[in-house]
């Protein structure tokens, strides 16, 4: 059967890879990668050689047709991000919603993703929470954060480090300097950190210490 395969890979340590999503991705007639470069090198350390293609956010609206094409006429093709779960503020969902569309079947491997051990680390409830991803940059920011003001779930956002004290900032002003929150980098890296507090005690701790890495931000809800 025609199949669409979205394989998981790690976000930082290279053994968070599963044996399923190698026997996979060794199998596969092609890899849709975000960047050919940085998948080549993870490939290249599992010992597989198979084509990789480009697929990202600037050319997934002009090739998904063709792909579900390919993958209709009995191409085995997996699709993986530069870490993590493709669709998850990743490329991918486009792609996901066209073979649905035409009928293909999709495979989603379980695997690594950011924000769920960001939300265990946090220590704050995790038994009902929204993921946010990253924020709007700049037209529409802070009216996204208004619209959770009242959010009684915890929230999770991705951002960069060059934005956090910007985000942590604006959060403590929106939702109170005294919410509850945790910022967590690096995730199973060498160097990885969680720091929590309340929002206005991470502002404090993230102006005084530059950020650097991968960060995720988790808020408590509105009790």
């Amino acid at each position: 059967m025609s199949k669409l395969i979205i394989v998981p890979t790690p976000i930082g340590n290279l053994g968070d890879i599963t044996r399923r999503a190698v026997e996979i991705l060794g199998e596969a007639d092609l890899v849709l990668a975000e960047d050919t470069r940085k998948s080549g090198i993870l490939l290249q350390h599992l010992g597989i050689k198979v084509p990789l293609r480009s697929h990202h956010k600037f050319n997934e609206h002009r090739e998904v047709e063709k792909l579900s094409i390919e993958i209709g006429a009995g191409k085995k093709i997996v699709m993986i991000s530069d870490a993590g779960t493709p669709g998850i503020s990743d490329p991918g969902f486009l792609l996901v919603r066209t073979c649905i569309e035409n009928g293909i079947e999709v495979e989603t491997l379980p695997g690594a993703t950011a924000l769920i051990p960001a939300l265990v680390n946090s220590g704050l409830p995790a038994d009902r929470f929204v993921f946010e991803g990253f924020l709007p940059q700049k037209k529409g920011r802070m009216k996204r954060l208004s619209q959770l003001e009242n959010e009684e779930r915890t929230m999770i956002f991705y951002e960069s480090p060059f934005r956090l004290v910007k985000s942590l900032s604006q959060l403590s002003i929106i939702f109170g300097e005294d919410r509850r929150a945790s910022v967590s980098r690096e995730l199973t890296k060498i160097y990885e950190e969680t720091i929590r507090g309340t929002l206005g005690e991470l502002v404090a701790h993230f102006t005084s210490i530059q950020p650097r890495g991968e960060i995720v931000i988790v808020v408590g809800g509105k009790k």
